[in-house]
């Protein structure tokens, strides 16, 4: 299993968000992996099985979901992983004007 997954739930429709893409990367912007949701929302293959302890980020092309006039036409969740070999999955939850997220289990 992937060290990292991620899963997209769009609250305004109360769905899975299918085909959102989303980028793996280091704090730097260095490219870890990429991919793109099922249509569950999520993406359970995502980078490595094991990392380095240090700060990432996923960042999810949330324009080409909800359209071209989307007030959030990408979101950046940075976070930390200390523990380089435990699992980390990182959701997302989005509508129009809002996202929020927490790390999952």
């Amino acid at each position: 299993m992937s060290l990292v997954t991620t899963h997209v739930l769009d609250t305004a429709q109360g769905r899975p968000a299918a085909g959102i893409a989303v980028r793996f990367e280091t704090a730097e912007g260095k490219p870890i992996a990429d991919g793109r949701t099922d249509d569950d929302g999520r993406i359970r293959e995502l980078g490595p099985d094991t990392l380095e302890p240090g700060v990432y980020r996923l960042v999810f092309d949330t324009g080409a979901y909800l359209g071209p006039d989307s007030f959030f036409p990408e979101v950046a969740l940075t976070f930390r992983i200390s523990d380089g070999t435990a699992h980390h999955h990182v959701p997302l939850l989005l509508s129009p004007f809002a996202y929020s997220t927490y790390r999952g289990s």
